[in-house]
């Protein structure tokens, strides 16, 4: 096996977004008296997209249907509100990424955001000159935990999903990789994703399979 291409979830691996995505979306359903407590975001909704949060919420807790579209465009523009506060550029990241294109490597990033916010904070990050491709949930008909977008990804780059690492962070990403059959690098936060660790994953990746 030959690792062609590497392929980044956002929130939580490449950019530190996790709680503005709660807090965003809390600080919208507190309007209607509705909140996600953190360990419900922690062990279940995280990496999930707004609209099967919502769907969830919906089917758990009674909130409104008709309230969804209204408390998804609020949601996007309090996040939208964060990425400009916070999103700033990472060293180690674009460090990464630049090193990992000059070694040949196909790189692309696969989240379960709108393609809005992916386009905004690669942008803001200075990384979006490093994808070939940049996925969001509305490029795929099933979002994570469904493999979809790793799918769409290595089509895209024209590699076979086995030789795609695959960097996520969290469960729903972790079961989509593996339902794609992609190889996984799993990280605890933004500050694991360094290039050493990619190589060395790569290079683990590539031994198991010699």
């Amino acid at each position: 096996m030959t690792i062609e291409a590497v392929v980044f979830d956002m929130d939580g691996v490449l950019i530190d977004a996790k709680d503005w995505h709660y807090e965003a979306l809390n600080h919208a359903l507190e309007l209607f008296g509705y909140t996600i407590s953190r360990a419900d975001h922690l062990s279940t909704f995280d990496g999930l997209p707004t609209r099967r949060k919502l769907d969830m919420l919906t089917q758990e807790r009674g909130l409104p249907r008709g309230l969804h579209g209204f408390l998804n465009d609020l949601k996007q523009q309090y996040t939208v509100d964060q990425v400009y506060l916070k999103c700033k550029p990472l060293f180690v990241h674009e460090y990464a990424l630049s090193n990992l294109k000059a070694r040949g490597y196909k790189l692309a990033l696969a989240s379960n955001s709108i393609r809005s916010t992916v386009e905004l904070m690669m942008k803001k990050s200075n990384l979006d000159v490093y994808f070939d491709a940049m996925l969001s949930c509305e490029d795929v008909s099933q979002p994570k935990p469904y493999p979809d977008i790793y799918l769409h990804a290595a089509k895209v780059l024209g590699v076979a999903p086995e030789n795609c690492l695959v960097v996520e962070d969290n469960t729903n990403g972790i079961r989509a990789a593996e339902g794609a059959g992609c190889p996984v690098l799993v990280v605890q936060s933004v500050h694991d994703v360094q290039l050493d660790r990619i190589l060395d994953a790569i290079g683990r990746t590539e031994g198991r399979k010699a």
